[in-house]
């Protein structure tokens, strides 16, 4: 059956066809893309030429995009997406702004005592809700890798997270998924990592700590560590990782195993 939308999908895909050499750069440059099926290494490179015509990425003065750059880009935003329905998840904003280095931003938090503190912070990444997302570009040129760190992931996140209202670490979830055990297995852990930090600030955690500044956090850095650290995140939180395999729809960590058996280059663990 026609469709007016498969129509215009394909004339848009069309329009942005890229040469396969170029996107093969683009892959091999994110090793958190290795072991994907063919498959789905066809559908990322569609939803990513899709996702820059969607939104404008913005470079500010000192950074130089390239179209190898937004590729990159594009599929870490679209990786979290891969096997989920084509339904605007990444609604209610259309830029992203692209900073030459880590920038400042003022902050607001109220005490338990009812007290305002306000300060200037220094961030490599930001989402606002029904605005922008900021990145810092020396945290997207780090980002790709399994080493438990992607600013692109961590930012889009929270998109996600905003789709019902404020972040607050509960994203829109899938009909066959129980709001109990999200909740359960997010607040536990959530909890379990501040009274590690309660009892000693310095105390070494397997996440990054800023995972307990707030559950929003808590579910953007869990998931930025789902794809680019899977195994750990699935050894120190595993109700954790349950529930964002089945947000997700995916298994990095599976994947990672399936590579570490048949690839030289991922032999030793992560």
């Amino acid at each position: 059956m026609w469709s007016f939308r498969d129509w215009r999908r394909k004339r848009i895909l069309a329009r942005l066809a890229i040469e396969p050499a170029l996107w093969q750069r683009a892959l091999d440059s994110l090793p958190i893309l290795d072991g994907l099926s063919q498959a789905e290494t066809e559908r990322l490179r569609e939803r990513s030429l899709l996702f820059l015509h969607a939104k404008r990425l913005t470079a500010l003065p000192g950074v130089e995009l390239q179209l190898t750059d937004r590729l990159r880009l594009a599929a870490q935003a679209q990786l979290p997406l891969l096997h989920l329905a084509d339904l605007d998840w990444y609604q209610g904003f259309h830029e992203i702004v692209i900073y030459p280095d880590d920038f400042h931003s003022p902050q607001k938090h109220r005490d338990s005592a009812g007290v305002v503190h306000e300060w200037d912070g220094e961030h490599s990444g930001e989402a606002w809700l029904q605005g922008p997302v900021i990145l810092a570009w020396p945290g997207v040129r780090e980002s790709g890798s399994w080493e438990g760190y992607n600013l692109v992931i961590h930012e889009l996140a929270h998109k996600l997270d905003m789709l019902n209202g404020d972040a607050n670490g509960l994203p829109p979830l899938h009909s066959s998924m129980r709001l109990e055990d999200w909740a359960t297995a997010m607040q536990s852990a959530y909890d379990a990592l501040n009274a590690t930090l309660d009892a000693d600030p310095e105390a070494h955690t397997e996440i990054d700590p800023y995972a307990a500044e707030t559950p929003a956090e808590f579910f953007a850095v869990t998931s930025e560590y789902f794809f680019s650290a899977p195994d750990l995140l699935h050894r120190t939180y595993p109700k954790v990782y349950k529930q964002l395999q089945a947000f997700y729809r995916q298994d990095p960590f599976t994947r990672l195993q399936g590579l570490q058996k048949s690839h030289p280059d991922y032999a030793e663990p992560h």
